[in-house]
């Protein structure tokens, strides 16, 4: 069901990746005005660079939002990256750091500043992509440390958030998709057979049923959802 986002402006980052890409369009064809914010155009909505690890870039994209739009209604925290398949004990420091700053460090910049704007309208809605991979299943067979851990930071940050901000009028909640087909995926092709096997659903997400989920969390539909993650992995984690 189709929510009017006619008078909303809504920010996406992650913009240009499968998950991304399909919120933007869903939220676009609702009517709302789209930024789409990654870091290279060709994606739907008003394309806006930036780089999720910088506060300043970050920040000058929630200015140029305000500076064109005159408000900024939600925010989708979308951006994210998948290590390669590299045991931990062999994991260089580098390597998770990198996970982490953009998967956990990422999402807070992304909400801290698009989230100040709302809290002094004192309306407004963020939404988190975080994963089944934080709090509900650890994977397998890849392994996968640093994405896991920065999944359920993202989790235990959106319920932080939403006990700080809900009463100030500013809704925080999560998405956590299992197994999504985006081209994110395509190098562990050889591994899908074993995941759809553990997956009741038989199948993966497609990223318009993501798009779908947040596009609910950010409309008045979801008004009394507070510090909620929507946990949506057919089935998945019951295994």
């Amino acid at each position: 069901m189709a929510t009017d986002f006619s008078d909303q402006v809504i920010a996406v980052t992650g913009a240009a990746g499968g998950i991304g890409q399909a919120i933007c369009r869903r939220l676009a064809d609702d009517g709302a005005t789209v930024y789409a914010l990654d870091t290279h155009a060709g994606v739907h909505g008003i394309p806006v660079e930036i780089d999720v690890t910088s506060a300043e870039s970050l920040g000058a994209a929630r200015d140029r939002v305000l500076a064109e739009a005159g408000k900024v209604d939600g925010v989708v925290a979308a951006a994210g990256i998948v290590e390669d398949d590299v045991a931990a004990e062999q994991m260089s420091a580098g390597q998770f750091r990198a996970v982490i700053e953009v998967n956990l460090v990422g999402v807070f910049l992304t909400c801290q500043a698009f989230g100040q704007p709302m809290l002094r309208a004192g309306s407004g809605s963020v939404v988190a992509i975080s994963s089944m991979s934080g709090n509900h299943v650890v994977n397998t067979p890849q392994d996968q440390c640093a994405y896991n851990a920065s999944k359920a930071g993202v989790s235990a940050l959106v319920r932080s958030l939403a006990a700080e901000w809900g009463p100030r009028g500013v809704r925080v909640n999560a998405i956590a998709p299992g197994y999504v087909d985006t081209p994110l995926l395509a190098a562990k092709k050889h591994q899908f057979a074993q995941w759809l096997q553990a997956t009741p659903a038989g199948r993966m997400a497609r990223p318009e049923e993501v798009a779908a989920t947040a596009a609910f969390l950010l409309g008045d539909e979801s008004a009394f959802y507070c510090g909620s993650e929507l946990l949506m992995d057919g089935g998945y984690s019951l295994r």
